[in-house]
């Protein structure tokens, strides 16, 4: 095939194997890091561990945006090994950025609802709604650029990507920017709806519901063509890592203070107001 020979420079299984390692043993580093920069400072105090943190965060950024956009190229990309898009790797990262964001808030309503942060208020709940809104947007604008594009270009070795997908997956893929565009944008349009824990739950889980929908449209049809099902399995896998993801975020909250005393700009959160 000659497509795949010439991309084998760079999809080649140790370079792969390679990447992969870096990637995870890189993002784990990071967060040990700022782990453990946080717990120090709050022992000792002053601006100085948070400016280092400071100049270490705009490293991991850079890095991040880098290998986000690779890593979904091996990971995901490739198992379409035929079809490419320059916008694919930003299409993932909105994907990673509104889950993210949506996780973080979700679990920062649950441990308030259960009193173990009782100086978050509205304000900052409603902040956290404006970014789950902001990238849901986001992420909107890309899914449409990459589709509009690509329709609109009709390069066959291009559309045969989304053909697959409207001729197999049509629910699955006609439900994603209602799911993940429409209804958050819906739910959270409402300054008062921000403020409202239980509304942005229930978007919450809208948003990581539809975003994992969209995981699947992305590896299923390049893996088990027309012959798929979301079914006991995919649920089952779904929960499964939820549940992982879940338990390691509250056993490393359960061995430090939720709050980091010495942060230079604490109070300031404490007394935030828009």
């Amino acid at each position: 095939d000659s497509i795949i020979a010439g991309k084998a420079a760079y999809l080649n299984e140790p370079f792969f194997y390679l990447r992969s390692v870096l990637y995870i043993v890189i993002w784990i580093a990071f967060t040990i890091y700022f782990r453990k920069a946080s717990l120090k400072e709050d022992l000792e105090g002053g601006v100085a561990i948070h400016k280092k943190n400071y100049g270490y965060a705009a490293a991991f950024l850079v890095f991040y945006g880098v290998t986000s956009s690779t890593s979904s190229w091996d990971w995901i990309m490739s198992i379409d090994t035929h079809w490419f898009s320059t916008l694919f790797g930003w299409y993932n990262f909105s994907t990673f950025f509104v889950t993210g964001i949506t996780m973080f808030a979700l679990i920062t309503i649950d441990l308030k609802r259960k009193g173990y942060m009782e100086h978050i208020n509205e304000e900052h709940i409603q902040d956290l709604g404006k970014f789950m809104f902001g990238a849901s947007v986001f992420w909107g604008y890309l899914w449409f650029s990459q589709f509009m594009l690509i329709w609109y270009a009709n390069i066959p070795e291009e559309v045969t990507y989304f053909q697959d997908r409207w001729e197999n997956y049509s629910f699955v893929w006609g439900a994603l920017p209602i799911v993940n565009l429409a209804l958050p944008m819906v739910i959270l349009m409402d300054k008062s709806a921000k403020r409202n824990s239980s509304i942005m739950t229930i978007a919450g889980v809208i948003i990581v519901c539809g975003h994992w929908l969209d995981v699947f449209q992305m590896i299923m049809p390049g893996t088990v063509k027309a012959d798929w099902g979301i079914g006991v399995l995919e649920i089952g896998l779904f929960l499964g890592f939820l549940g992982l993801f879940l338990f390691v975020v509250h056993n490393a909250l359960a061995k430090a203070p939720l709050v980091a005393k010495n942060h230079p700009y604490l109070d300031e959160a404490k007394h935030h107001h828009v």
